[in-house]
């Protein structure tokens, strides 16, 4: 590693908090696009990010990520491999008057003969008239725009300025890339090295978060004295309450949602809100608390309340809008209508089992009645003949029709007498039965 990462003695590094003190996640930051780790799927060979590098073609764009992905240290790296002015604009702390003096410090980087870079972190914390202000320059090549935000850039960034700028989505950081990045701090700072059960805690409790994981690490190895092994036991007395109460990937968050899940399948609403409040509380993410929202939607309520379906993804798009601690109002009220909501799970088995048939069954060909006929020979084939148009039949229902291939003869979805799905079933038994008659009429 590079000696700059070093303070004071060789080998041994500075406490946290020490005047001059440079915190690890500064020191570590990427100089070049081969350090960074992860967001491959954007700096891989041949992705758009990594295209913009080689080929020179700066743009303006908005990086949409979790914290601590890398946002800021990409805007720094595209503004050094242009050699433009890099000029920094925090929306929590900045207003007009930091717009103005950007624009004043790109006009004179520009008189120099140098482009010019404008980052605005937290981008969605300016108002429609703050984020306005950037058009005029951005239309006029004055500098590039580089915008960096958490929040969804379709809520919270002006359509005028998404238009003029590519959205990138940057991930939160996998277990692999996290392990990589505690090996590059442990050779930084010299440390001992760290358990497998450790790293495990660590990296759940970071969450995907490269700062935070950083940030606990310098603090772990600072009170680890000369301790030969950085293990689990040290790491709980370093981070106290910090620690999850349950790691990312590990039993005790795999037993929660298997709890949650199950209250809710079993129509239990206060066991539901329990085991949300438990998981959040616990340091879950959310947003992953709501995607399961949205499979128990699909796969225990279906068709019994299909308004279930549409109230889960209400739910994870307002906590899109609202984040925590306000958003979590919206997942608890969809967790509650789930669990009271007539439950049938009719149609995940009848997917199960269809797929189950294709993949073994051979491939039948399309009845011809069924095909397709935009062309003259394939009329001549008889592709599309005799086919019966419903609209145009009693009750809009062609009544013994065939839509299987020959030879199938299964029923995948039968619908359980419960919620809507009594309806279901009601009409499906009518439509049988008039499926019957009018083939007992052609047998006749």
């Amino acid at each position: 590693m590079n000696g700059s990462l070093f303070d004071d003695e060789p080998g041994r590094a500075m406490a946290p908090g020490a005047p001059g003190h440079v915190p690890l996640a500064e020191r570590l930051r990427p100089h070049t696009l081969d350090e960074v780790i992860g967001q491959q799927h954007l700096l891989g060979p041949g992705k758009p990010l990594r295209r913009a590098f080689e080929t020179g073609r700066l743009h303006s764009m908005i990086l949409w990520g979790p914290p601590g992905v890398g946002k800021t240290t990409l805007a720094r790296l595209m503004a050094q491999a242009f050699d433009a002015e890099f000029i920094v604009i925090s929306a929590v702390l900045g207003g007009v008057k930091e717009i103005r003096e950007a624009v004043e410090r790109a006009r004179a980087a520009q008189a120099t003969g140098r482009a010019a870079v404008v980052f605005v972190d937290e981008v969605h914390r300016f108002n429609k008239a703050q984020q306005d202000a950037f058009l005029p320059h951005v239309e006029s090549g004055l500098f590039t725009f580089i915008g960096a935000t958490t929040e969804n850039p379709s809520f919270e960034v002006n359509a005028a300025l998404l238009s003029r700028a590519t959205v990138h989505v940057l991930k939160a950081l996998g277990d692999e890339d996290m392990r990589s990045l505690i090996e590059r701090a442990r050779q930084a700072l010299q440390a001992p090295p760290m358990s497998e059960a450790a790293q495990a805690r660590l990296t759940g409790y970071a969450d995907g978060d490269a700062r935070r994981l950083l940030n606990a690490f310098e603090n772990l190895v600072a009170l680890a004295g000369n301790a030969p092994e950085l293990d689990e036991p040290l790491l709980e007395r370093t981070l106290g309450e910090q620690l999850r109460r349950y790691d990312k990937g590990g039993d005790q968050f795999y037993d929660s949602i298997s709890a949650l899940h199950k209250s809710v399948r079993g129509s239990d609403p206060d066991a539901t809100l329990y085991w949300l409040a438990r998981m959040l509380d616990g340091g879950a993410d959310a947003r992953y608390v709501a995607r399961r929202l949205i499979r128990m939607a699909a796969e225990d309520i279906g068709l019994a309340d299909p308004r279930a379906l549409r109230l889960a993804l209400d739910a994870a798009e307002t906590y899109e809008r609202l984040g925590s601690p306000e958003g979590e109002l919206a997942l608890a009220e969809a967790a509650v209508y789930l669990a009271v909501a007539p439950k049938s799970n009719a149609v995940y088995k009848a997917w199960g089992a269809v797929r189950a048939f294709v993949k073994h069954d051979g491939t039948r060909p399309v009845p011809l009645h069924l095909r397709n006929a935009p062309t003259a020979l394939m009329k001549q084939l008889d592709h599309g003949r005799g086919y019966r148009y419903a609209h145009d039949e009693t009750g809009a229902y062609a009544a013994g029709e065939r839509y299987l291939p020959e030879g199938v003869e299964e029923r995948f979805y039968e619908p359980a007498p419960r919620g809507l799905e009594i309806k279901i079933g009601e009409k499906l038994a009518e439509l049988r039965r008039l499926d019957a008659a009018a083939r007992q009429d052609d047998d006749r």
